[in-house]
């Protein structure tokens, strides 16, 4: 895994709570935030917003990934999530391939809570075997 400086954590991990406190989450009442760096060192945070017609919901992860993708960015260099507690909040299997199709199989991915980092992983270790863009080239 590629380490993160620890000014650049903890600007990703204060983004995505800060993102969190935003979350729209009426129904689950489980608030996420996330932010995406990219590689050119921005970050860009979302937050899940939930819908009273259930599917129609969005994660944090896809927030946060299409806020890079509108700011023109289209590599992911590290993500972290952030979740209500301190039970780890890693993303789901659609987040997981929307993480993938951005980063390498060693992006990190880091979860925290309100009293910081409980995890640590890569995107390849969360999402093995994925499909992805160098499947279709």
């Amino acid at each position: 895994m590629a380490a993160l400086d620890p000014e650049t954590e903890a600007a990703l991990m204060a983004a995505a709570l800060a993102a969190r406190e935003n979350a729209y989450a009426p129904y689950s009442n489980f608030a996420v935030g996330a932010a995406v760096l990219d590689t050119e060192g921005r970050i860009h945070a979302g937050c899940n917003v939930e819908n009273a017609a259930y599917p129609q919901g969005q994660c944090a992860e896809a927030t946060a990934i299409g806020a890079m993708v509108l700011a023109g960015g289209r590599e992911i260099a590290a993500v972290c999530v952030a979740g209500p507690d301190e039970v780890p909040c890693t993303p789901c299997g659609g987040c997981r391939q929307r993480i993938n199709e951005f980063a390498e199989a060693g992006t990190p991915v880091i979860v925290c809570g309100p009293s910081g980092v409980i995890a640590r992983y890569v995107i390849e270790a969360l999402l093995p075997g994925a499909f992805g863009p160098k499947n279709l080239a």
